[in-house]
Parts: C-alpha cells; structure tokens; sequence
C-alpha cells in the first residue's frame, strides 16, 4: 500500500522553509549591507586593519617592557620609534632594490612560461592544441598581472607604512593608542554595553585578539625563516633576483597554501631561465625540502595551536578573497576566516548543552585583553 502525503505535514514542512529561507535572506541582506558600509568606510577601516596588524607584531615587545616598569605611554613611544626605525630600514635596504627589479623578475617569469610552453610542444609531449596554447597564453597574462600586483602590493605597502600620508598616519597613530590603552579597552567596552551583551562581546573580542595575534606572529616568523633558507640557497645557485625572490617568498607566507606555491614556482621560473633546467630542479628540491621542513619542524614550534581551520577551508577562503578584493583580499582571507571561526565557535558554545561542557581554557594575554 503507497503512503499518501500528509498535508499538515506538508504545509508545516514548507512553512518551516519559508521561515528558514526568509531568516538565511535577511542575514544575507545584513551581511551585504555591513560590506558595503565598509566599503564606503575603507579609509578608515583600512588605517584601523593595518594598524591591529601592526599591533600584534609589536605587542610583544611593549609587554615587555610594561613588565619590567615602564609606563605605558613610555613604552608605546619607545616601541612605535623603534618601528619607524626599522619601516626605514626596510625601505632602504629591501624596498628600493625590490622596486628597481620589479620589471625584471615580471619579465624573467613570463619568459620561464614561454620556455615551458615550447617544451611542452616538443618531443616526448608534442603538445600542440590550440586550446592548451591558449592555456599558456592566459598563464603568462595571468603572470604578469598577479606577480605585477604581489610585488607592486609590497613596495607600496611598505613605502606606505613610512612616506604614506592619510594611512600611515592614522596606521601608526592608531597602533600607538593600541599599544598604550589596548589592555582599557575591553573593560571599558563591557562597561558600555547593556546586559548580556557586556560578556559575550569582550569574549569574543579576547579570543578573536588571540587568533589573530598567533597567526600573523608565526606567519611573519614562518616566512622569515623560508625566505633566508630559500635566499641562500637561490643565492648558492648564483640565480639572480634573489632579493626580490626572498621577499616574495616572506609576503607569500601570509597566503597559506597558495602563497607557497606561488613563490616557489617563480623561483624556478627564474632558475630555468637563467641557469638552465639543472639549477631549476636544485630550485625546486630546495623549495620542496623547506616547506617540508616548515610543515613539520618550524610551524609546529612556533605557531603554539593552529587557526582551527581546515585546509579546504583556508584554501577556499584565500580564493574568494582574491577574487573580491586581488592581493588585498588573499592576504585578509584566512585571518577573517579565522575570526569568523571564532564568532561562529563561541556561538555553539553558548547554544549547546550545559552537559557537553563549554570550552574553559583562556586566550592569551594580549593588550585587548589585559586589565
């Protein structure tokens, strides 16, 4: 005997739908109006991102000094003038080279395309479609734009930090503040919010500081020690542009997954055009035997726990950022994502049941969260 559909069900199912599919629109009108305000603000939001950045590289230092008395006023001071020193340094010894030979690595990268395109068309492969043609031509397009934007996105970025106007100054304006009253903020916070919203909020903001302070912290330590091991050995080879190589490959570490790949395939590039396929394979045994050793040695030391991201999840994110907003959004993907993880987290530890046992463990001490 068939069974027949219940029609209270059936209107009781499709209401829940209608429900459902009216609350999934209202959050996805709230989220699209929350980026366009941000989008309409970005000179300031921009300034105030830059400047939390910043403030997780050189929080460390000021608690320091914090902790062995000096005032907070003083030790901000000292710790953003050490800062200028050091953006200054960069800027003469890195940035201006970079920028010199900006047009050279481009250059050397397309042609390393173009190489690989005729081996490709010869024997054994005797690749000769028009579509996989057209595949190489998009390649080198795509070289030129993205590699263009990297390196563009690094001098500009760092010259910025230190002969920028409007941005550099509230950048370093706002990380002074950050570093001086970071630790007021989150009691001052729970003061001016009513009921429950007085914990949750300063909750997630500690913890949200947490992440994002181990992940830009060990990125930065990560990529340092890849782009010295990767420099000396480019260097070894006699491959040229090794400056610009290093630094690409540290501003890569910030783009899990895909910034890796992305700089040692460059670096290969460049050795195959250069030196030959020999130093090209020395290359990329190279690349290969540090990231290996960067995955298994180096991020496990440093990086004290992981985002709580899943590689896929990472992976798409670095792709829908760079499809939203180029480098910019690459490089924010996964720290957003990671925060998002973390509302989303707290979230279903509040809505969960008492009897699972909600998460005690406490966020690290960093200045949103110190009193």
């Amino acid at each position: 005997m068939t069974a027949t559909l219940s029609s209270t069900k059936t209107r009781a199912a499709l209401r829940t739908s209608a429900r459902v599919s009216a609350e999934l629109l209202l959050i996805l009108v709230m989220l699209a109006v929350t980026l366009w305000v941000l989008g309409q603000m970005w000179s300031v939001v921009w300034p105030l991102v830059v400047g939390l950045l910043l403030t997780t590289l050189t929080w460390p230092l000021t608690r320091f000094l914090r902790r062995h008395g000096w005032k907070p006023a003083l030790a901000a001071s000292a710790v953003t003038v050490l800062f200028l020193l050091v953006a200054a340094g960069v800027v003469a010894l890195i940035a201006v080279p970079v920028a010199s030979q900006s047009g050279e690595l481009t250059d050397g990268v397309v042609e390393g395309i173009q190489k690989l395109r005729e081996w490709a068309a010869g024997p054994p492969l005797n690749i000769g479609d028009a579509e996989i043609n057209k595949a190489f031509d998009t390649a080198v397009a795509r070289a030129q734009d993205g590699l263009g934007s990297m390196v563009g996105t690094v001098v500009t970025g760092v010259s910025t930090v230190v002969n920028g106007v409007v941005t550099a100054v509230l950048a370093l304006f706002l990380m002074f503040f950050f570093l001086k009253d970071g630790p007021r903020f989150l009691p001052w916070l729970a003061r001016q919010l009513p009921g429950r919203l007085a914990t949750d909020v300063p909750a997630v903001a500690a913890r949200g500081w947490d992440t994002l302070s181990s992940f830009v912290r060990s990125q930065a330590a990560v990529g340092l020690i890849d782009a010295v091991l990767i420099g000396v050995g480019l260097w070894i080879l006699g491959v040229p542009l090794v400056l610009p190589l290093a630094v690409l490959t540290f501003v890569s570490a910030f783009v899990p997954i895909i910034g890796a790949l992305f700089a040692g395939f460059v670096a290969v590039l460049i050795a195959l055009v250069s030196n030959g396929l020999t130093d090209a394979l020395i290359v990329l045994a190279i690349i290969v035997v540090v990231q290996q050793l960067e995955g298994n040695v180096f991020q496990p030391m440093i990086q004290s726990r992981g985002l709580g991201l899943h590689a896929a999840v990472i992976l798409l994110a670095v792709t829908l950022g760079g499809s939203l907003a180029g480098i910019v959004g690459s490089l924010l993907a996964v720290p957003i994502a990671a925060l998002i993880a973390v509302v989303w987290n707290y979230g279903r530890e509040q809505l969960s049941d008492p009897s699972q046992g909600p998460r005690t463990d406490e966020p690290d001490t960093g200045p949103a969260v110190q009193t």
